[in-house]
């Protein structure tokens, strides 16, 4: 060869021998991930995680990196290897996958999946070793683990011990462990479980996981606003937008979730979570650049920062009637319990900055509701008027029209995700590679307008929200998931309102389309209430045939007070719940609780309540008085304060300090003048009690009028500065020690409870004289300026 093509040669030379190291680097394979499914044999494995990662290996198969998929839980070997075939075996490829290419990838994957117990710190340490093993068997290199805990909170941080310890990849190969909601229960719990995650991983190890957050339209929302900034820069904000609804209603009830219900509630399961992550990105101040997550989650702690805080008004709440049921039955509750977990809320919410300064954000959630549907709506306010009539407009283009985008997530009408913007606003500019217009569909209407009114468009095709995020795990995307510092600005967002909801009791609904109007709210200002007032008569349930449990709690008016009646067992719910709320409000604000309470057979049950219903009632800080006495020894049968010890104090935790019995026994004698008992409990109120005001009084009403132990004709306790008077009663025993009827007055709240066929007629002579304590005591009953409510069942009301 001649030296002058010599030079050319070996640079053709060197290039190929460039490009075949080149495809020899690139066949190269970058390295084995193991992927370890916690609870792999569990509800949300079999329904979404198994397809998911199916989907993750459909996508990086031959790419470079080698898998393999440990489905793992308690459940015995031969169990778990029965469930997780069954799984395999049911997973599908997407529809534009070649029907060959599906079936060899779908063996391969099964081939690659293993079931195996993983329980003590020994399984993690065997699990560990078995796949340093295969990768060095395979001579491959280990490029990380992911860990998916499909499993309950309360189990986290004895798993991530075990993995910490045992069960890490070696150096250079990297961790991810994906967590699943819920993340606490308040902000002090979410708190506790992020310092016990946090002591095992780094924050870049931990992917929680919001499944909205992968939903297809959740996901466009920021970018849609990227990409349509210039339409939007002049709208997305308090000059033009009138409100925000941020929905997700569902049909089905709680049934087989009450114990999670119980517990979180639908503040806990949706708003917390999903909705307050839509509202953020919905409201936040958009990045210059989307592709950062630092920036983002920048973005959103500052929105988080602006949300002005939710007070009881902020909230209306509701319960399905058969919720109850549900709880006692799945629970094994006894008939007694009633629970006040909400299981519909609506929410309204404002952002004090200036962009959206007194814009309303409603989120709303609930079960056995009318519809399944989720969407954002954002309605723009009508700043024109319309010379002509609605008929001469040029249809979707009149300014007139309502003018609105919306992110539907799924469901509904629609039946599938779709972003849709007026067409008396904008045409949208969407990624025509994975989203396309909607095909017109005659007679469907869509938030009051016919489709034709909307640009709409659709997902080229549609992904679960599941196989999003796992591919996003997979490729470290962390923008889709939520950090440390997103969870606790979101928890210390809701926990003052979930604290000041306690002890609400809800609104109950039937559920379905029978909730007509029921569930409708209203706002003005800060202030959010249902827009039916409660209801003023009795309401059927959907038998032909009435039976108790078939009536709603009726409220209305009662000698111009309020008025609560219910069957008896909703009825001493409702008291019971009222109480416990009135004891909590007292000391939160004073440091403790005075509780005058009345003796006979009507309070019993209530007793009982308290005693075994309403853990979190504050008997600690609880001073408990009586009513009233009969002149017996304290451990007579008859005592009032006997029955106030054997279906109550006995069951609580009350300071015996705090528990202050009527003196009627004195020097061994029973309610003697010379004794002066009514003078000394006088005292001790005045001592104790500020003003000698109870915090709550709870009287009874005799079949004559009666109230306490002040009886018609009585020559005292009905007016002047006694606070105790020994009285004379018609049966016997005769004697007895009461609270006066000026000292019932001056209480914050007074609660008369009304029980029983027998006192119907009572009931409705009482319900027409005037204020005539000396015949009829009980109409003395008029706190100065306190609160008086009656509670009355059925019996009583309507005989």
């Amino acid at each position: 060869m001649c030296p002058r093509h010599a030079g050319a040669w070996n640079v053709l030379t060197a290039a190929v021998c460039m490009a075949l190291l080149g495809c020899l680097q690139a066949r190269e394979p970058q390295g084995h991930v193991s992927v370890i499914l916690l609870g792999a044999t569990g509800d949300l494995a079999r329904k979404y995680l198994w397809q998911g990662l199916f989907q993750l290996y459909l996508e990086e198969a031959g790419k470079g990196h080698s898998f393999r998929f440990h489905g793992t839980a308690l459940t015995s070997t031969e169990q778990g290897q029965e469930v997780i075939a069954k799984v395999l075996e049911s997973l599908s490829c997407p529809r534009d996958t070649a029907p060959g290419r599906c079936a060899e990838l779908g063996a391969q994957f099964r081939q690659l999946s293993e079931y195996r117990r993983l329980k003590t710190p020994e399984d993690y340490l065997a699990l560990s070793k078995d796949i340093e093993a295969r990768v060095q068997h395979e001579g491959l290199r280990e490029a990380g683990r992911i860990f998916y805990f499909s499993v309950p909170p309360f189990a986290y941080a004895e798993i991530a011990r075990s993995i910490n310890s045992s069960c890490r990849p070696g150096p250079g190969a990297w961790l991810r462990v994906v967590l699943e909601k819920p993340f606490g229960r308040d902000h002090r719990s979410a708190q506790q479980l992020a310092t016990e995650l946090g002591s095992f991983f780094q924050e870049e190890e931990m992917y929680r996981v919001d499944h909205y957050l992968g939903k297809q339209v959740v996901a466009q929302i920021l970018p849609f606003r990227d990409q349509n900034r210039k339409a939007l820069d002049g709208l997305w904000n308090r000059h033009h937008v009138e409100r925000v609804e941020i929905i997700m209603k569902e049909t089905v009830d709680a049934a087989g979730r009450t114990s999670f219900y119980e517990e979180y509630g639908v503040i806990g399961d949706v708003l917390q979570n999903h909705l307050t992550e839509i509202l953020m990105l919905v409201a936040m101040e958009l990045p210059l650049n989307l592709s950062s997550s630092e920036a983002v989650l920048g973005h959103k702690l500052q929105a988080f920062r602006a949300l002005r805080g939710l007070q009881r008004g902020s909230a209306v709440v509701g319960q399905y009637q058969a919720y109850r049921g549900q709880v006692r039955r799945e629970l094994q509750k006894p008939d007694s319990f009633h629970s006040l977990t909400p299981t519909f809320a609506g929410v309204l919410v404002h952002i004090d900055n200036l962009r959206w300064e007194g814009v309303p954000f409603i989120l709303m959630s609930g079960k056995a509701l009318d519809e399944r549907v989720g969407y954002v709506r954002i309605l723009f306010k009508d700043q024109a008027y319309c010379a002509q009539s609605e008929k001469r407009w040029v249809p979707a283009q009149s300014h007139c029209l309502p003018q609105q985008i919306i992110f539907y997530i799924g469901h509904g009408e629609l039946g599938g995700p779709a972003v849709l913007v007026s067409r008396n606003l904008f045409r949208p500019s969407l990624p025509s590679v994975s989203w396309k217009e909607v095909e017109g569909q005659p007679g469907l209407r869509l938030f009051g307008r016919p489709l034709s009114d909307y640009y709409a468009y659709s997902p080229v095709r549609e992904q679960d929200a599941y196989s999003i995020l796992i591919s996003r795990i997979f490729h470290r995307r962390k923008d889709s998931f939520i950090t440390m510092e997103n969870l606790l600005a979101s928890w210390v967002f809701w926990t003052p309102l979930l604290d000041s909801l306690a002890h609400e009791v809800p609104r109950l609904y039937p559920g379905g389309a029978e909730n007509g109007h029921l569930l409708d709210f209203e706002f003005s200002g800060s202030h959010l209430s249902f827009s039916q007032p409660p209801l003023e008569q009795l309401v059927l349930g959907p038998d032909s045939t009435p039976m108790p449990s078939d009536f709603q709690v009726l409220r209305a008016r009662y000698r111009d007070s309020p008025l609560i009646s219910a069957w008896p067992e909703e009825l001493i719910a409702r008291l019971a719940g009222d109480i416990e709320a009135a004891a909590v409000q007292a000391v939160r604000r004073f440091g403790k609780f005075h509780l005058a309470l009345s003796g006979g057979s009507s309070p019993v049950a209530l007793f009982q309540q308290l005693a075994t219903g309403h853990y979190g009632f504050p008997w600690a800080h609880t001073h408990l008085w009586l009513v009233d006495e009969r002149c017996v020894p304290l451990w007579d049968p008859e005592s009032n304060f006997q029955g106030l010890q054997a279906h109550l104090l006995q069951h609580v935790r009350v300071p015996y300090y705090n528990v202050h019995p009527m003196p009627v026994h004195r020097h061994q004698r029973l309610c003697a003048e010379e004794d002066q008992g009514a003078q000394a409990y006088a005292e001790e109120i005045s001592t104790l009690v500020t003003n000698s005001s109870f915090d709550l009084v709870l009287l009874g009403m005799g079949t004559d009028g009666h109230t306490a132990s002040l009886f018609p004709q009585s020559p005292v306790g009905l007016d002047g500065k006694q606070l105790v008077v020994l009285t004379t009663s018609p049966s016997s025993p005769h004697r007895r020690m009461s609270l006066s009827l000026p000292v019932i007055n001056r209480a914050h709240k007074v609660a008369v409870l009304v029980m029983g066929r027998m006192k119907r007629e009572i009931a409705m002579l009482v319900s027409r004289v005037g204020r005539e304590p000396r015949k009829w005591p009980i109409s003395g009953v008029l706190p100065d300026s306190g609160q008086l409510v009656w509670y009355m069942d059925y019996d009583a009301f309507l005989g």
